[in-house]
């Protein structure tokens, strides 16, 4: 089962509340992958992060901040220590046109403040960029192979997508989708709906809609949707925490059921057909 969840209608338990964030060292020299016995980690999590252009500066700034100051927060700490193991797997790319994918970060393992820390550096250090298209089933095409590449083996395998519009570039986001699915892939998403959708943007008014019925799926799937800049950050927390503690959010809405979706899984390419053509 499949649920979705405004950022404004949820509190995840002990969580959100606290929203206090460690300082962000600089990297660990000795931050290390884990050795062969190590390897066994609550959670591998693939963070696949939209820079394409109908995404503004301030936008991919916040995005970026967000992800670093949550994966250092109380609340992130706490729910790593919720998992059999403590630690988690994870690696950060960013993502545009079919063909346009680039890691930040490599697999790395967090299991306390200072292996978080390295990795909230890292995120941060690196220069924010900007790029053209959006492939949703590209980002998910690139991000299946790195559960096959890295030395670590989950109980969940999870790849959290983010982005302002639906995939208008690549094959379509339903065959990307199911593919992860058949390989016991779970695809959250986080649609950020901050802005009035425009002709430039290529912006629908449903994205929400759209990730729930084309893009996530796998056992307790969930969207948490972003309708407020001034919430980006806190969402961005609250997925994080969800994802690692292995739950879906406290407060359920409305259920995906399997029928036919509510907003077209072709709208973007059809958009992009109509406006330009090809």
């Amino acid at each position: 089962m499949r649920w979705c969840v405004s950022i404004g209608a949820v509190l995840v338990a002990g969580a959100i509340a606290g929203g206090d964030v460690a300082g962000v060292a600089a990297p660990n020299p000795n931050f290390q992958r884990a050795d062969a016995k190590e390897a066994t980690v609550d959670v591998e999590l693939v963070l696949a992060v939209d820079v394409s252009y109908s995404m503004d500066m301030d936008e991919l700034a916040i995005q970026r901040e967000g992800y670093a100051q949550a994966i250092v927060s109380k609340d992130f700490l706490q729910a790593l220590k919720t998992g059999p193991h403590g630690k988690i797997a994870v690696t950060y790319f960013e993502w545009a046109a079919s063909t346009d994918q680039k890691i930040i970060i490599p697999w790395r393992v967090i299991d306390g403040p200072e292996t978080a820390d390295a990795v909230a550096a890292e995120i941060m250090k690196t220069p924010i960029r900007r790029a053209s298209r959006t492939s949703i089933s590209g980002a998910i095409n690139f991000a299946m192979p790195l559960f096959e590449e890295n030395p670590y083996h989950g109980l969940r395998r999870v790849i959290d997508i983010s982005g302002d519009g639906p995939n208008n570039n690549g094959s379509p986001v339903t065959l990307a989708r199911d593919t992860a699915l058949e390989k016991g892939i779970i695809i959250n998403g986080l649609p950020i709906m901050v802005k009035e959708p425009s002709f430039s943007t290529m912006d629908i008014e449903n994205l929400d809609l759209y990730y729930e019925d084309c893009v996530i799926g796998g056992p307790g799937s969930f969207v948490v949707t972003i309708k407020d800049r001034e919430k980006f950050k806190e969402a961005i927390r609250t997925k994080l925490i969800l994802e690692v503690a292995g739950r879906t959010p406290k407060r359920r809405i409305v259920p995906v059921a399997d029928k036919e979706p509510r907003v077209s899984c072709m709208i973007g390419e059809k958009i992009w057909s109509d406006r330009w053509g090809r």
